[in-house]
């Protein structure tokens, strides 16, 4: 049974800006709902071409944003990442323990990462993204003995820039009796990098997340109960997020389907489905059913997407404590 989760991925400040209308998309041809790997350069000439919209900063990363709403969850949590020897760098370390994340934070010359979401006035995002420091995170940098403390390893799908950094890293945690989990991140890097993800997936992962386009480059397969069931061959637990219709669960034989909670407000969609795996992986350290789980993963992520960017105030903390409490006495199910 998992019970402790240490995460890697990229650590990243997020720049969250709302936008009047999605030109700079079409200016820099940048595909809604992607996310771009650009240089210093490019992020700059972006973040210039937004200059004068309303924007707030926040930590981000995909992993952290998992990582770091888990916590609050009540999670026994680490991250792993890599930051510059930057005031940024120090904000960002102390920012995690101070939710009561164990930070495994490496440090580089390069400076801290930064992530430019763009946020459609529908309230899809868009990211531009300069790793940075978080960039400078190599296979050799992790040390196997850090998981000895740990039973499942969550890993960011972003990292696969680094083909030896996600092999290695996942080798070392199956040797250590880990379960890994992993969320494909975006379609984008799925459809450049498949045919590796296959392989990781069909050797190492336990447990994979992906939403309806990811599942569709992973599988080729255009429905997402037929990629459901081909992620399902692959690994044990299989999540496939399916937009206003929920999400499909598969593990062995049982198959459920969750439907989400409607948000108040539909604001902005950052972090939707990190703040999903975390409410999900929550209900997995409880050992709460599929559908237990799948709700807690519909309630954080319905929630998140009511404010800009991942950061709420306590008193959306203490509703979803609430509702995640009558799910653990299956009195809130969708």
């Amino acid at each position: 049974m998992i019970k402790r989760v240490i995460g890697i991925g990229n650590a990243l400040t997020d720049m969250l800006v709302n936008l009047s209308n999605d030109a700079v998309l079409t200016e820099y041809q940048l595909a809604k709902g992607s996310m771009s790997l650009v240089d210093s350069q490019l992020q700059t000439a972006v973040s210039k071409s937004v200059a004068g919209c309303p924007y707030s900063l926040s930590l981000g990363g995909s992993a952290g944003n998992t990582i770091r709403a888990m916590a609050r969850l009540g999670c026994d949590v680490a991250f792993i990442g890599k930051v510059g020897e930057d005031n940024t760098g120090e904000f960002y370390e102390q920012a995690l323990r101070n939710i009561g994340v164990e930070p495994y934070m490496l440090r580089s010359e390069e400076r801290s990462g930064k992530c430019v979401a763009l946020v459609s006035p529908d309230g899809e995002r868009t990211f531009v993204t300069h790793l940075g420091a978080a960039a400078d995170l190599h296979a050799e940098d992790i040390d196997g003995a850090i998981f000895d403390d740990y039973d499942c390893l969550y890993v960011e799908g972003y990292l696969v820039q680094d083909h030896d950094l996600i092999r290695s890293t996942v080798e070392k945690a199956k040797h250590h009796g880990l379960k890994v989990a992993i969320d494909l991140a975006s379609f984008n890097v799925v459809e450049e990098n498949c045919d590796f993800l296959r392989d990781i997936v069909a050797k190492y992962v336990d447990i994979l997340f992906a939403n309806e386009d990811e599942a569709r480059a992973f599988t080729g397969e255009q429905e997402p109960l037929n990629a459901l069931n081909a992620i399902s061959r692959m690994c044990e637990l299989a999540v496939v997020k399916i937009g206003m219709k929920g999400a499909l669960i598969k593990r062995g034989d049982e198959v459920v389907h969750v439907g989400i909670m409607a948000a108040a407000k539909r604001v902005d969609t950052t972090g939707a489905g990190d703040f999903y795996a975390a409410g999900f992986m929550a209900g997995l350290c409880e050992g709460l059913s599929l559908r237990q789980c799948g709700t807690i993963g519909a309630i954080t992520a319905g929630k998140v997407i009511e404010v800009v960017g991942t950061t709420f105030g306590e008193d959306a903390w203490r509703e979803i404590f609430s509702l995640v409490e009558r799910v653990r006495k299956d009195q809130y199910l969708f």
